[in-house]
């Protein structure tokens, strides 16, 4: 179910988002769409996931059949470690609609893992897909909005785990830290181009990363009572913060920074 009603924010947009068929990313994509905005998605083409594609094309028809002015969509699977997979979403993006305005780095991967168990492998894949992922994508992405010469907005998808540790995820923190390191970073070197960066921070949300918790009612219940609103987060409460950074007339101010969504989790310290 869409998070906002169909009040075309992002008409006549294109965006790009990577990781876009489950959890966070896929309520950005229908979000997007529904405001009106093309929407290019990645996702890794594994034949276990083709139940999500499918559902998330069909999601997107019943959306045009409300009858509303809504965005199309374009699908391309990839490993986002690569370079060249974004390169060829980008690519395909302007073939289909001529111009990028929106980017999200939003592929991710989280298993949790005991700080002395960890093996090379484990790190080495959370840190090729958490920060290189999003380097290489958010880099394919600015050099197309450089050449346009239109400005733009490029979201990066951290996590309040970039402000707070976690036992179990000592492999992950720093790279979500990453994330928000990298937008503020890329924020400095191309607000001459007039494109803002920022990093949208979800507390816990209940995706497909957060089945391991979502599954232990006893750490549920111990998670649901930190955070004020007393509930885990949906991935539709991202929506509409994604909008909000991804448009132009709402925060075409809002630049470096990390825009917390996390029911006010981080701030319940007693």
């Amino acid at each position: 179910m869409a998070a906002l009603p169909a009040w075309g924010l992002l008409a006549g947009k294109t965006a790009a988002i990577t990781g876009g068929t489950t959890g966070i990313g896929r309520a950005i994509v229908l979000a997007y769409i529904s405001q009106g905005c093309n929407v290019a998605v990645n996702h890794l083409g594994l034949p276990k996931d083709e139940s999500h594609r499918h559902s998330l094309l069909e999601e997107v028809k019943t959306i045009e059949r409300k009858g509303i002015n809504t965005g199309k969509i374009l699908e391309l699977s990839g490993d986002v470690t690569s370079p060249q997979t974004s390169e060829d979403l980008i690519k395909a993006a302007i073939s289909h609609w001529g111009k990028l305005d929106i980017f999200v780095a939003n592929a991710g991967v989280f298993k949790q893992a005991e700080f002395l168990k960890i093996q090379p492998s484990l790190l080495d894949h959370s840190v090729d897909v958490n920060i290189k992922g999003t380097f290489y994508s958010c880099q394919a992405a600015a050099r197309q909005m450089v050449k346009q010469g239109h400005g733009g907005s490029i979201i990066g998808i951290s996590s309040v785990s970039a402000l707070l540790g976690g036992g179990l995820q000592t492999h992950y923190t720093p790279t979500k830290a990453a994330v928000l390191s990298m937008m503020q970073s890329m924020a400095i070197s191309l607000g001459k181009d007039q494109i803002r960066c920022n990093a949208l921070m979800p507390g816990t949300i209940a995706t497909q990363l957060a089945d391991h918790d979502m599954k232990n009612p006893t750490k549920k219940a111990a998670l649901e009572a930190r955070i004020p609103l007393g509930r885990i987060g949906d991935p539709n409460d991202m929506a509409g913060p994604a909008v909000f950074l991804a448009c132009q007339e709402m925060s075409r101010y809002v630049n470096a920074t990390g825009v917390l969504a996390d029911g006010g989790m981080f701030s319940n310290l007693q």
